[in-house]
């Protein structure tokens, strides 16, 4: 992770004041610079989006988002998933310029540069901010892991592995096999 120079206390006002040539995201009101992914996590990312995408549009169940989306969970928090799905239910926070509140599903991408935060510091905010299922997508170990929104924060609905498929509650009736999302 990689971040400017210390400048905490920042809000979304000085957030949209970012460069659009580089990706940025808020973090708890600190501006973090977010490198570009490597090749891998962009294999993953098209095959999975791809897939959820053309189920969502099939059924017609809601919208389904690319990083770099910014997706406004409070003044000082500004993240962008890697996907991200919002039910149709829910497309009332889907502004012209960003996604205004949490989304129904975020999917981070692991990657080095990235793999620490996403697993502490964006599920902790995407756990408060009412984020229904996270998923944690492992290209190089091969594995999803899908947190679900509980009473208490996050559980573990499980971790999947190549020769298995997962569903996602947040996207009813959307299943996936990892090895469709996987391949070499």
């Amino acid at each position: 992770m990689v971040s400017v120079k210390p400048t905490t206390g920042l809000t979304y006002e000085d957030y949209a004041r970012t460069s659009d040539d580089e990706r940025w995201e808020l973090l708890n009101g600190e501006l973090v610079m977010v490198p570009s992914p490597n090749m891998s996590h962009q294999a993953t990312q098209a095959k999975l989006g791809s897939r959820l995408n053309n189920f969502v549009d099939q059924g017609g169940l809601g919208h389904v988002f690319f990083a770099p989306t910014d997706v406004v969970l409070s003044d000082t928090n500004v993240v962008q998933p890697d996907l991200l799905f919002i039910s149709r239910g829910r497309e009332h926070i889907i502004t012209h310029a960003n996604v205004q509140g949490a989304p129904d599903l975020a999917a981070e991408i692991r990657s080095p540069s990235t793999a620490e935060r996403d697993l502490t510091v964006k599920r902790r905010l995407y756990a408060e901010h009412g984020v229904k299922e996270y998923w944690l997508v492992d290209p190089d170990a091969r594995t999803v892991t899908v947190p679900l929104l509980g009473e208490r924060g996050y559980e573990e609905a499980g971790t999947y592995r190549s020769g298995q498929s997962f569903v996602s509650t947040a996207v009813e009736g959307f299943s996936v096999s990892l090895d469709e999302i996987f391949q070499p």
